[in-house]
Order: C-alpha cells, then structure tokens, then sequence
C-alpha cells in the first residue's frame, strides 16, 4: 500500500498524472472518496499523463466518457448516478474492462460485484483538521510505481 498527502489540487492533479504515465493496456482504477474530494482533479490529471489534450470532466449523467487521443484509450466511468449494476451492462462496461485500454472507476464501491479481482483501488480522503485542501490518497494494488 501507499499513502501520499496531498496539501494542494495542483498536488492531487501530478500524481494522477504521474499514475496515469505509467499506465498499462487493461488496468482498472478503482477511484473512491467522498464528493468534493477532487477524484475528478486526479483523473484530469491521470487523462494528462496519458497524453490526452482536451477537456475532461467526470461523466456524471453519462456514466462513461471516452477518450481515444492517448497513447492508451481511457474510459472513465462515473457510477455514482447507477441505480442497478445491470445500467453497467447497458453501456457494456465488459468492452471497457477487458479491452486494451485503460478504466478509471469513480464510486466503484458502488459496483463491486462486476470488478475483476484485480484492481489498483484509490482512495482520497479529507482531513479537515489538517487543511481544507489537505487530502490523504491511499493506492493498493500497484506492484511497483516509479517515482513515489
């Protein structure tokens, strides 16, 4: 497991970023926190890391977003509107999960029983006692990361 603090969004957005480098053909994040706690920020920055250029924005209403100008595809799911996991099959999240690209699973918590058993999970939490922007991001499932 790995912890990183994060003090400010410029430092939530560079370890996504970071993250999103490194990233292989298949891989799945699961990406977890409260609302506000920038998920949103670190996938931006995960979607620069891949080389994608234009805007990103959480996927809210439609669920997915997907972006192909990368070295890699991203598809970013946002499941926190889901009512049933059987809305996940409607979009066929199978392609997604098990393609060559890369996912990012905002509220994946939301959707266990259709994750693969093997899923890097992040997780960012606030701690208000520390700073308003401090934020604890906790990664599990990553073998090796250069540079953290």
């Amino acid at each position: 497991m790995i912890e990183k603090e994060s003090l400010k969004p410029e430092d939530t957005c560079a370890l996504g970023k970071m993250l999103g480098q490194q990233a292989l053909p298949g891989q799945i994040y699961c990406l977890d926190g409260d609302l506000g706690t920038g998920k949103t920020v670190f996938t931006q920055g995960f979607a620069a890391g891949l080389g994608i250029e234009g805007p990103v924005n959480s996927p809210t209403f439609t669920i997915l977003q997907q972006y192909e100008d990368g070295r890699l595809p991203l598809y970013h799911f946002d499941v926190y509107r889901i009512s049933d996991v059987s809305e996940m099959d409607e979009i066929g999240y199978e392609d997604c999960f098990f393609g060559d690209g890369v996912c990012l699973i905002e509220w994946s918590q939301l959707i266990p029983e259709i994750l693969p058993e093997h899923v890097i999970r992040i997780r960012i939490e606030k701690d208000f006692n520390r700073d308003f922007d401090y934020r604890r991001i906790t990664i599990e499932g990553l073998q090796e990361v250069e540079g953290l």
